[in-house]
């Protein structure tokens, strides 16, 4: 018995022949692309800074930029053109895979059909963004008047103080994240681009599930259940199927980018990013 135990003790410190990250070979670089919010900014790098670099672990040639954290669609698809702009003229790159994290998705989306960027886009995979608007902007719009500006105002100052490259307009971003706004104003005037192929992640934790969810997202994740269904305590799972809908994932908006997530949960976040790279590269990108 003793020995059996001495074996299973032993058994934790094998060595194993390739102990490194496996190396995974995509054909183009992946650009990061950050959805609406400036809190990450206090945090880290950029808001999906972690996932990005555990990506870079595995030979992936990812970036995470930063651009303005609250303004409308268009001023910060603009800004992402910029950005892929500046990595082909820095490393020569042909094309990227673009990852467009919530609101990040609708920017690239709006940037590929309108900016003139499609050549230089393989691929789109957007995680969790809003294709058919969230419920939860309308819930913060409907904040009376007077309160409505001043938290407008503080955020537009935060935002600015984070970033002051760019003038920030967090209520007319909201506004555009509405289910009107998406589906009658933005997906008519914003078609998919046939040279460039489209993916998606969905996700859903808390209310109808059994994964569990922060208290603090308890209201808006049962918010949007009771308009929309499941969903990740900010885009519903069916606001978030667009193009070829590759997983629902079981980890919440803000545990997508690595953030406020506990030490049982980390290996469900690191598989998520693994799965979307593997997608890419099994379909030749």
């Amino acid at each position: 018995m003793k020995f059996s135990n001495t074996q299973k003790f032993l058994k934790r410190f094998e060595l194993l022949d390739f102990p490194q990250p496996k190396i995974i070979s995509l054909k183009y670089p992946l650009l990061l692309c950050h959805g609406y919010g400036g809190l990450a900014g206090i945090l880290r790098p950029s808001p999906i800074h972690e996932p990005c670099m555990t990506l870079r672990t595995h030979g992936i040639h990812a970036f995470a930029p930063n651009i303005v954290p609250y303004a409308k669609i268009e001023t910060r698809a603009e800004q992402w053109a910029e950005k892929i702009t500046q990595l082909k003229e820095e490393y020569g790159y042909e094309k990227v895979n673009v990852v467009g994290h919530s609101m990040g998705g609708l920017d690239m989306r709006y940037a590929i059909s309108n900016l003139g960027i499609a050549d230089s886009v393989a691929t789109l995979t957007t995680v969790a963004t809003p294709h058919r608007g969230t419920s939860l902007a309308e819930l913060i719009l409907i904040t009376p008047g007077t309160v409505k500006e001043k938290l407008g105002e503080v955020f537009d100052w935060f935002a600015e103080s984070l970033f002051p490259q760019s003038k920030s307009n967090s209520v007319a971003a909201l506004e555009q994240l509405t289910r009107e706004y998406v589906k009658k104003e933005f997906n008519p005037n914003t078609p998919d681009h046939d040279d460039v192929t489209y993916f998606s992640f969905s996700a859903a934790v808390g209310k109808g599930t059994d994964q569990p969810l922060n208290p603090v997202y308890r209201f808006q994740n049962q918010h949007i259940y009771s308009q929309e269904g499941l969903n990740d305590s900010f885009v519903s799972v069916k606001s978030a199927r667009w193009g070829k809908h590759i997983q629902r994932l079981q980890i919440s908006h803000l545990e997508q980018l690595d953030m406020q997530v506990s030490k049982e949960r980390k290996k469900l976040v690191d598989d998520f990013w693994l799965d979307l790279v593997e997608n890419l590269r099994k379909n030749g990108f």
